[in-house]
């Protein structure tokens, strides 16, 4: 095969706010990042096997940027990810279950959400919080 993978490509409004959000907050590193005159002005970014690219809008960014747009990361512990998350400032939703996966969501500052999914056979609709401590 030729083609190798696919990279979503993100026009955000801040890439300070942008980085501080993916890198900070999510974990992602650094791959490729391009810095004319000393400013980052495009990256792309790894968590896992998953990658994306961010790039400063030149203009003013359109209000809805991140409208109608999701991403959904397939992981081996999406409840993990909620705790690890929530440590490092971000507010992800309740992991529920849903088409036998734990997904929690995240918004990123541009309003792109985020999807964190890992398999369970614990039954639909439950929420983290309805799975009693051990």
């Amino acid at each position: 095969m030729n083609v190798k993978e696919v990279v979503p490509f993100l026009h955000v409004s801040s890439m300070e706010r942008s980085i501080k959000f993916y890198v900070d907050g999510l974990g992602f590193a650094f791959r490729h990042k391009w810095t004319p005159d000393g400013q980052l002005r495009w990256c792309w970014l790894i968590l896992g096997g998953a990658s994306l690219m961010l790039q400063e809008f030149a203009k003013a960014p359109p209000a809805n940027a991140g409208q109608g747009i999701t991403l959904n990361f397939q992981c081996v512990d999406a409840i993990a990810l909620y705790h690890e998350f929530r440590s490092r400032g971000l507010n992800p939703s309740e992991p529920e279950v849903g088409n036998g996966l734990w997904v929690t969501q995240v918004n990123d500052p541009d309003g792109f959400k985020l999807f964190f999914a890992s398999p369970t056979d614990v039954p639909e609709d439950t929420k983290l919080s309805e799975i009693p401590r051990a």
